[in-house]
């Protein structure tokens, strides 16, 4: 039996409390299918950190909620050696912190200094996390969201390429429309004047290793692993595609942007329920996994152009063979 009606329904719920925001559901899900890790970054108040939350309350798994401020250290984070004494005598006990946890709410996570950072990196790349030289395996199950917030940067530190590289995803949170915005306040005002409604049973985690199986038995044909490939090597080689589109980019996408690209793509199409990749799968993600992978030119930067309009150009550019 397929784990696709289990997943639709998780997402299904989630996309309740979250109104008008349907794509960023969608990438929360995509992020634990994929095993990797998101970034969410909008405005304050897009339900950003609610999103997370409603992930967490409708999936049986547990969320650590991480505030990322300037003087966090980054044993608050993975946690430290305490020393025990008892009947005259100690020993050096491990204590977890937060990131033991299945989901990980990073809020605000461009707050912290290089050195907390620095302790995600491993958690975040190897599920593991290593403290006085010993090693901690980290939950099957597991998923940093960090949130930022583009515009406020008065005690923020900009996040470091390998860190950024490390987020399957890069989910831009917009203005939901003006018919939801009138959802939204009528769902906050049901919800502070009634008693909440009976829980429903949380999804099994194990409907999502069932998912993970079966999507990585989606198939891609050869022709559209050439288009992927096509569209990481235009980011690093983009010249090829004609002066003004060459003068844009800086530095391309490493090759995690197509290992992500390949299993964001399959997870879409699952998604979908189709059992293999179309390269309008490529194109619904390619946005998503690339925008944070490439580094922009100084002239782009002059000319007002974002990551999303190259990406956008690049799609137009580059053919499927």
């Amino acid at each position: 039996m397929s784990a696709l009606p289990s997943i639709q329904q998780l997402q299904e719920r989630v996309g309740r409390l979250i109104i008008g925001q349907q794509s960023v559901v969608e990438r929360l899900v995509m992020g634990l299918l994929t095993n990797g890790n998101l970034l969410l970054e909008g405005l304050p108040g897009l339900a950003k950190t609610r999103g997370v939350n409603a992930l967490a309350k409708n999936l049986d798994a547990g969320l650590s909620r991480i505030q990322f401020t300037p003087d966090l250290l980054p044993s608050d984070v993975t946690g430290t050696e305490v020393y025990h004494s008892q009947g005259g005598s100690g020993e050096f006990k491990f204590e977890a912190g937060p990131i033991f946890n299945n989901l990980i709410l990073a809020d605000e996570i461009n707050r912290a200094p290089a050195k907390v950072q620095a302790a995600l990196l491993e958690a975040m790349e190897e599920r593991q996390v290593t403290v006085a030289g010993t090693t901690h395996k980290l939950p099957e199950l597991f998923m940093v969201a960090a949130t930022q917030n583009p515009i406020e940067q008065e005690g923020t530190y900009p996040l470091p390429e390998a860190q950024m590289d490390r987020f399957i995803m890069h989910v831009l949170v917009e203005y939901a429309d003006e018919d939801d915005e009138a959802k939204i306040m009528r769902l906050v005002r049901g919800e502070e004047s009634g008693p909440p409604p009976a829980a429903e049973r949380p999804i099994a985690q194990q409907a999502i290793f069932d998912a993970r199986a079966e999507i990585h038995g989606i198939h891609i044909a050869e022709a559209v692993e050439r288009y992927i490939v096509d569209l990481i090597w235009a980011t690093r080689d983009p010249k090829r595609y004609g002066e003004d589109f060459g003068k844009w980019i800086q530095v391309g996408a490493s090759p995690r942007g197509a290992i992500g690209l390949d299993k964001a793509s399959r997870a879409y199409a699952w998604l979908q329920g189709r059992d293999h990749v179309t390269p309008d799968d490529v194109r619904a993600v390619v946005h998503d996994v690339l925008r944070h992978r490439i580094k922009l030119s100084y002239e782009a930067n002059a000319e007002g152009v974002t990551a999303n309009d190259v990406i956008t150009q690049m799609v137009k550019l580059v053919a499927v063979a």
